[in-house]
């Protein structure tokens, strides 16, 4: 892979990093928020048990959401790693070369599709 390439998927893989890195924020403002401001209410109470139940699955579902980001960042930040080091492009099981329409959908892709696929089907 060639500098220019290289320049177009770092500068991909910074832009996503930094807009994860604005949704974490916003998942841990989020979080933060407790029953009573979320309600604008003086009251800690909910009105009705169903509010208990709703705001239960919003914390439940923002936490889901961060834990999928920090994953994705934790990928992202590899890839950007293996740009530095010069393996970027490059399978890490079977050396061959992964090809730039994958890198395209994927740009923090480690495997190439092959690879991956067999990943997919060993199962956990």
């Amino acid at each position: 892979m060639n500098k220019k390439e290289l320049a177009h998927f770092e500068e991909r893989l910074l832009e996503e990093r930094a807009k994860l890195l604005r949704a974490l924020e916003r998942h841990q403002s989020s979080s933060n928020r407790t029953q009573r401001d979320a309600a604008g209410d003086l009251s800690a109470y909910s009105f009705h048990m169903a509010d208990l139940g709703t705001d239960a699955m919003e914390r439940e579902k923002a936490f889901h959401f961060a834990s999928r980001d920090t994953r994705l960042l934790y990928h992202i930040d590899q890839a950007l790693d293996r740009i530095r080091v010069g393996t970027y492009g490059i399978c890490e099981d079977c050396g061959e070369p992964i090809p730039e329409g994958r890198l395209e959908i994927v740009p923090h892709a480690r495997l190439c599709s092959a690879c991956k696929e067999k990943e997919g089907q060993s199962g956990p």
